[in-house]
């Protein structure tokens, strides 16, 4: 039996704003931090179930380096959640705030 994955994730006062930043300024990145704010944690597959393994890696991969994402194996599943109290540790209010201005942004769905 292999042992299983560990990821290495910065400490809360190692998370750096701009790497922060730079990892939301990204729409898809941005969409799946939105996902685990509203539904919690979930295996990243859920994240991108269209995207191919490795753009999903790609993405998951920056977020757990920047400190907004919390990552850990499960068997096969790669489970991810969002890091907002320690993002509210470092950041008073920046995740509400980007995800609102997300929010805000999103073209209005029309009735059909």
């Amino acid at each position: 039996m292999s042992p299983s994955r560990v990821y290495e994730h910065p400490a809360t006062e190692e998370i750096a704003i701009p790497r922060v930043l730079f990892a939301l300024s990204e729409p898809l990145r941005l969409s799946m931090v939105r996902m685990l704010a509203e539904r919690g944690e979930l295996d990243s597959i859920e994240l991108g179930p269209d995207l191919p393994r490795s753009t999903l890696t790609h993405h998951t991969g920056l977020l757990r380096e920047s400190g907004v994402v919390f990552v850990r194996a499960e068997g096969r599943k790669c489970m991810i959640k969002l890091r907002r109290e320690d993002l509210d540790a470092r950041f008073p209010g920046l995740i509400d705030t980007v995800l609102s201005g997300y929010q805000d942004s999103a073209p209005a769905k029309e009735d059909a």
